[in-house]
């Protein structure tokens, strides 16, 4: 269990770009797998009730590694981690966030160490500035790479051998003013390289180990019948063991079956009446219906027709596979005004057609992004505000005015 826990915080670890040592305590190991875990939705309380010393927990932590490797790629995003760089890579991402679909069922299990107390909202109007004040240093820092990129790739351009790319990357140049480093370069090279014929030797080895962890949740779930029928078992046996030493059992027990059946003839009473008033506002709305189709009944029926169609139609945008946004880390490749291809992203360099997207098309996709995160936000500002009428309103004595 321990190796476990240990193998978890070394890969999320890996995935936040954070620094470890095996050194960290194991509590503090195990409090970082958690929250990464909560934070990423993985619902299952039997994990966050796990002792913090890494004693038990051997299968439910086998449980949390599968979810992992099913729900966020976690081998994909190791070796994209791992992977040498080129130094021209840039992350795009114009995909929409579906928090509010895929983990809006999620069960509100946090960890121990959750934040319990109220923070106080000066501070949090303070965080807010701090964050604001670093992205806009980052996005400096940002411009000012791009600068310096693009000096690269004017300076060198049709000096490279592969003419598709035509000019050299941040790692060349690097080896070109430094040649010592080939050989830290070359090491780097050859881990990349044992990790990717491990990552297919897993991929021929994949389905066996689905078809194992099935069996996992097969067992699982017998055990909790099994734990759930012996509870039962429990109950129902309880009570006539009272009745042996208790001597006022056996009237508990008599007022217990007369509440019982005072309950059964109460359910099957409002089943009745549950049945005629139904019937009742049948009767009504057939009648309300009669008089309406003398009027504009058919109007209201072809609202109430298209509403209901655009309910289905974005369940079925919902449901529908979605159509494959830019997202991921992406090669920027130089290209002039002249050039017959105006790339300006390339994923891949071959002597095959580039699979590439334009920065035009990139800008388009954000500028559209924004106009919607825009309308999102202006009607969360609407709904708070009408929330906070509601509020002032039942305020004696206190006179609020809207920004």
């Amino acid at each position: 269990t321990l190796d476990f826990w240990r193998l978890l915080y070394a890969l999320l670890k890996q995935i936040y770009g954070g620094k470890w040592t095996e050194s960290d305590a194991i509590d503090t190991q195990i409090r970082f797998v958690k929250s990464a875990l909560w934070y990423h939705g993985y619902g299952r309380p039997e994990l966050y009730q796990l002792p913090s010393d890494g004693s038990a927990g051997s299968r439910e932590l086998l449980l949390a590694f599968s979810w992992l490797l099913h729900r966020i790629s976690l081998l994909e995003r190791l070796l994209a981690r791992n992977r040498v760089k080129t130094g021209d890579e840039t992350s795009v991402c114009v995909c929409e966030d579906d928090l509010s679909h895929s983990e809006k069922d999620t069960t509100e299990t946090a960890p121990e160490y959750g934040l319990e107390d109220r923070v106080d909202v000066r501070y949090l109007q303070w965080l807010n500035g701090r964050l604001r004040f670093q992205w806009r240093s980052l996005h400096a820092q940002h411009q000012e790479q791009c600068k310096l990129l693009h000096k690269i790739h004017l300076f060198t351009s049709g000096s490279h051998m592969d003419h598709i790319l035509g000019h050299f990357s941040v790692t060349e140049m690097d080896l070109l003013r430094q040649p010592e480093n080939y050989k830290q370069l070359l090491q780097h090279l050859e881990l990349e390289t044992m990790q990717l014929e491990a990552f297919l030797e897993w991929k021929q080895l994949e389905a066996v180990y689905w078809q194992w962890m099935e069996t996992v949740l097969d067992n699982m779930a017998e055990e909790g019948n099994m734990c759930k029928s012996w509870d039962t078992h429990i109950e129902k046996s309880r009570l006539p063991k009272a009745t042996l030493c208790c001597p006022w059992a056996d009237s508990l027990t008599g007022q217990i079956n007369r509440l019982s059946r005072d309950l059964m003839t109460l359910r099957d009473q409002l089943h009745e009446l549950v049945t005629h008033r139904k019937s009742a506002w049948c009767e009504k709305v057939k009648t309300r219906a009669e008089e309406l189709q003398k009027e504009d009944f058919s109007a209201m029926v072809r609202k109430i027709q298209e509403a209901v169609e655009l309910k289905l139609l974005d369940l079925s945008n919902l449901c529908a596979p979605k159509k494959n946004k830019m997202h991921g880390s992406c090669r920027l490749v130089f290209r002039s005004k002249h050039s017959a291809s105006k790339i300006g992203f390339s994923r891949s360099v071959s002597k095959e057609p580039v699979p590439a997207v334009s920065a035009t098309e990139v800008i388009r996709e954000l500028q559209m992004r924004e106009a919607s995160l825009h309308r999102e936000l202006k009607q969360l500002q609407e709904e708070c505000r009408q929330r906070l009428d509601e509020i002032a309103e039942g305020l004696d004595g206190v006179i609020c005015i809207s920004p």
